[in-house]
Formats: structure tokens, sequence, C-alpha cells
């Protein structure tokens, strides 16, 4: 379980010295626009991948050199941010939990760097210079990421709900029978760029029949909106969540059903 999932810009200011924030927007962003005071920059192309480890990791080689380079200990605390309102950075952070490292220590910072820059000085001088490490990988006893025949066993059970974080028009194409969908942005204030209020977001997931009483299994054809939606189930203490990362196209390649709006 998640502790302290989504954190406020202030959460962190104050426990700079305690944390290794990770920006991850591209090496230009980072540099020439600013970063958290203290970041590391791990930017999200150099961990996403189709043709590393199960569903969209980059294979655990990739991931430990990367975290070496940027100077992360199996034991730190992770603060993840983008400038894309998060989708990004919890992707980030979802690999790592699926890599092993302790989720109660993974938090994702509500909002991003515009946020962030609006409350807090930022530089674009500082040069980050880590120091690398030895990282560690150690794959988890359960992971949440589930394959596709369990995704088609539990089209049928009524404990499971199915959620397509896709867009509506995406959705209306072509889905898994009996999903419902729940596009990410619905959890996100665009104006602050961070997460609705808690019981904004309870609201929007009681509206779409997504109950905590229940499993809930997310699939996309992305994995960082899939990651998005984990986090904020997770900062909303659902405990009983999975996913599965063989986006709608594999799932039809492989003979599961699909049904579309049209067709209905």
């Amino acid at each position: 379980m998640y502790e302290n999932a989504v954190v406020a810009a202030s959460w962190v200011a104050d426990r700079l010295d305690e944390l290794r924030v990770v920006d991850v927007r591209d090496a230009w962003e980072f540099d020439g626009i600013g970063h958290v005071p203290g970041a590391v920059n791990v930017p999200f192309d150099e961990f996403r991948s189709s043709a590393g480890d199960e569903g969209m990791l980059p294979g655990e080689e990739v991931w430990a050199e990367l975290l070496e380079a940027a100077g992360v200990d199996n034991g730190d605390h992770l603060v993840a941010y983008d400038d894309t309102h998060g989708v990004f950075a919890a992707r980030f952070l979802v690999t790592a939990e699926l890599y092993g490292h302790d989720t109660d220590r993974l938090h994702l910072l509500d909002g991003d760097y515009s946020a962030w820059s609006r409350e807090y000085e930022t530089t674009t001088t500082e040069t980050t210079d880590p120091e690398p490490t030895t990282y560690e990988v150690r794959r988890p006893e359960r992971t949440p990421l589930v394959d596709y025949e369990t995704v088609l066993d539990s089209l049928d059970d009524s404990d499971v709900v199915v959620v397509d974080t896709r867009e509506a028009w995406e959705y209306e194409e072509g889905h898994i029978p009996g999903a419902v969908q729940l596009d990410w942005r619905e959890f996100v204030d665009d104006e602050a760029r961070g997460l609705k209020p808690a019981e904004e977001l309870e609201s929007i997931l009681t509206d779409h029949g997504v109950g905590d009483d229940q499993q809930v299994l997310l699939y996309c054809n992305t994995a960082r909106r899939i990651s998005h939606t984990y986090l904020v189930l997770r900062h909303l203490r659902y405990e009983d969540i999975a996913f599965y990362e063989g986006s709608l196209t594999e799932w039809e390649e492989r003979g599961g059903p699909i049904e579309s709006e049209d067709a209905e």
C-alpha cells in the first residue's frame, strides 16, 4: 500500500534533503527551463519500452543502469514529477514498484513542474551531478500486472470492474465487453495542474460505477495513462487494483472479444 502516494509541493519543499526528486522531462527541459532544486533527470523516453520485460517495462538491466546513474538507492524516498499533470511521472513510479522499490517510498508530486514553479524558487543554472550508486532490482512477491487470460476470466466476474482509461472516442470505436470508460484527465484540475480534491475524485469514480469494494482492472493502449489512474486509486486507498498492459491491439490479436458503441 502506498503511503502519501500523491504529495503536495509544500510536503516536498519541507523534505528536500530527505528525498530523491526525479524529473522525467526531456533533458533540454530539465537543463534549459529549470528544475526542482536537487532533482535528478531520468527522461521518460529512456525507460519507456515495448521490447523489455512484460508489459511496457524497459528491462531490469536498463532500469538498474538508469537509477544507478541518477544516484538512486534502493532505500530512497522517490518523488517524481513532469510538466504534464503527472502522467509521465506516474509511469516512473509504477515502473519502480514493479521492479521492487518499496511502495511507501514512492511519491507523485501533486501538480507538475509548472505548479511547483508558481510557489517555489527553481534553478536553471545549478547542475545536478549525482554520485553513482548500485541499484538492485528486487521483484516483488505480488504484482498488479495481469495477463490476457486473467482479463478474459474476469469478464464474467461481478466482483471485478474493468476500466478503460482511454479517451471517449477510442472507447467508442472498440473496447473490452463490459468495461467502463474513465479518461485519466477527469481526475486533473487543469488550472491547478494537480489532482482534484479527494471527495471529487471519489464522486467521479462512483459515477462511473467503480467501487472500492471491487477489484479494479485497468487497461489502455499507453502505459502512462494506466499508471496515472493506478496512482489515483492508490491515493484514495483502493486496495485491489490490477492492470493489463497488453493493449487493446494485442487483446484483439489474441482473439479477445470486442464491443463498440456503433454495434450497440
